[in-house]
């Protein structure tokens, strides 16, 4: 299962509906394709679709689950999804290569569930110089640790690093054959599995540094502004629902996350799930980590260093705070 990779070529994106399909009414209105995949600001989209919340707002989605986020982000960047969930660093990637892509809605920002956990013996960043680190090459988990290291006045030429995907890197950690690992939630209640193993970093160091987002083809908000903002209400009301039905929902969420409820519920505080003011906030023009355009040139600057892009990217058109503005 991976989740929030910097980089995923447009090759073998899944097999979906269209984009901009008729209704199986026949309607005029398009039936929306909203991906989705393993992270705890998202799974909110199912409880949107077991529940019946689309519908009340006039507009039909087809929810599509990925195991594998990097597919979700091919599928979006071939057309094959009307939005996606997916993070600011890997939207950046995509219009850097060309796509045309538009962010209506700030789900949240990882505030600790995004981690760096070491073994025992080691307590803090600086420790992990000459160890063996894993993470999933190119994902936010990554920039976490490099970022981390760079804190602690050390770089990734430090550390032994060993990339493995998200859910084997957590596996390896627990079965004690690396010495530390990025990883997110839920395959940090994996690696946590080792006796005296603890988080040495987290997103909630960094604030902002790991904002989640909707992410629709831009064509499609051009030609599609009711079936958009249906969605983001759709969004609003959902976390409403949510707050009135605390345990259903828990239930609904932990169950497609594959974790116990007790599990999702330790997840609460990692990830902060924004309010319309954080959003039109973060909208906001700005010159600090709560501002996403702010964020975007860091983060720009961070991929462009790294040789993960080969150019900065035009960011014009990129945030769209007009949907989040006409909730209700």
């Amino acid at each position: 299962m991976k989740r929030r990779a910097f980089l995923a070529g447009v090759g073998g994106a899944a097999l979906l509906s269209a984009c901009g399909s008729k209704s199986a009414a026949g309607s005029s209105s398009p039936t929306v394709t909203l991906g989705f995949s393993a992270w705890p600001g998202w799974f909110p989209w199912q409880v949107a679709g077991e529940k019946g919340l689309f519908a009340k707002n006039n507009v039909t989605v087809s929810l599509k689950y990925f195991d594998s986020y990097t597919d979700s982000l091919n599928a979006l960047a071939t057309g094959n999804l009307s939005c996606n969930s997916q993070t600011l660093n890997d939207t950046i990637s995509s219009v850097s290569g060309g796509a045309k892509q538009t962010i209506v809605l700030v789900n949240d920002n990882s505030t600790g569930n995004d981690q760096i956990i070491a073994a025992p013996g080691i307590t803090s960043v600086a420790g992990l110089k000459g160890k063996k680190v894993a993470a999933e090459q190119g994902t936010v988990d990554h920039y976490l640790l490099l970022l981390a290291l760079k804190k602690a006045g050390l770089t990734e030429k430090d550390v032994t690093f060993t990339p493995l995907v998200t859910d084997q890197a957590a596996a390896a950690f627990a079965a004690g054959k690396v010495d530390a690992v990025g990883v997110f939630a839920p395959f940090t209640t994996t690696a946590l599995a080792l006796s005296g193993s603890k988080a040495i970093a987290t997103s909630k160091d960094f604030p902002g540094a790991i904002p989640d987002h909707l992410v629709f083809g831009a064509d499609f908000v051009k030609a599609n502004p009711a079936a958009v903002q249906g969605v983001v209400q759709t969004w609003y009301d959902t976390l409403a629902w949510i707050q009135a039905h605390k345990d259903e929902a828990t239930a609904i969420m932990a169950k497609k996350g594959g974790v116990s409820a007790a599990d999702y519920t330790s997840y609460d505080a990692g990830t902060t799930i924004f309010t319309k003011e954080q959003n039109l906030e973060a909208f906001a023009s700005g010159s600090d980590s709560t501002h996403l355009d702010y964020q975007a040139g860091q983060i720009s600057d961070f991929l462009l260093n790294t040789k993960l892009i080969e150019a900065k990217p035009d960011l014009t058109g990129l945030f769209d705070a007009t949907f989040v503005k006409a909730v209700k």
